[in-house]
């Protein structure tokens, strides 16, 4: 399976005929190289969001109306982006599964918000926050945890799922520093890999991963650091 971070909490997972889009914020995302939108974007075949705030859904609806990708999402958030012009939707909610092709996508809990704020100011409400586990048929299992604090719950989420790769939010003020960041992974999960995120995009959240490597300590091996952009194999 071929990751690839854009920076913030993009990323993007393909495996046999499927490329995911998780997050796609691209548009207006300082840590994404606008020279690869065409490359991110081509033949993506699904689209996962995990909340309603603008660094997530990014250019989920120009994505959608250009590939007919099919967008996963809550079923308040998959609501409001059927009245954008999204055609291709699938509901869910926390707890539930959806499956597709080679892949099935569960909606977890995660503590957050998840309002969307319209330039001119109109707040709309979009469900609950959560994360997703990915199961892939054939290849290891991903946690993207969205935005959130440390929770636990995370427990039983390792008990449901064992998630095998995760993608953490480490940059502080609205999502878990690194600290905390590290205490979540090392107390409540068994990750081979661990791909931290929504940090080094905007200038009031922690600019690098240091102090998620530092608290990681002994299993800072496990933690990649890719740059923004840039792809591994899982």
């Amino acid at each position: 399976m071929k990751l690839t971070w854009y920076g913030h909490s993009a990323f993007g997972l393909e495996f046999g005929n499927s490329k995911l889009l998780i997050d796609p914020f691209f548009t207006g995302n300082p840590s994404f190289n606008e020279a690869g939108h065409a490359d991110a974007t081509s033949g993506v075949t699904h689209i996962i969001l995990t909340h309603g705030h603008a660094d997530h859904v990014g250019d989920c609806v120009e994505i959608a109306a250009k590939t007919s990708a099919t967008v996963i999402a809550n079923y308040d958030l998959c609501m409001w982006l059927g009245k954008k012009g999204v055609e291709n939707i699938d509901p869910t909610n926390t707890g539930g599964t959806v499956f597709h092709d080679g892949f099935s996508a569960t909606f977890v809990q995660a503590l957050h918000s998840s309002a969307h704020i319209d330039d001119d100011g109109t707040s709309h409400s979009l469900g609950n926050p959560n994360g997703v586990v990915l199961h892939i048929d054939g290849e290891k299992s991903v946690y993207h945890m969205g935005d959130t604090d440390i929770f636990g719950d995370m427990a039983l989420i390792q008990e449901l799922h064992q998630p095998q790769i995760g993608m953490v939010p480490i940059g502080d003020r609205f999502t878990m520093g690194g600290a905390v960041a590290a205490l979540a992974c090392k107390r409540y999960f068994k990750f081979d890999a661990i791909l931290p995120c929504h940090f080094g995009s905007f200038p009031i959240i922690d600019q690098n991963a240091d102090k998620f490597l530092q608290a990681m300590d002994d299993d800072a091996s496990k933690v990649l650091t890719i740059e923004a952009g840039t792809s591994t194999t899982v």
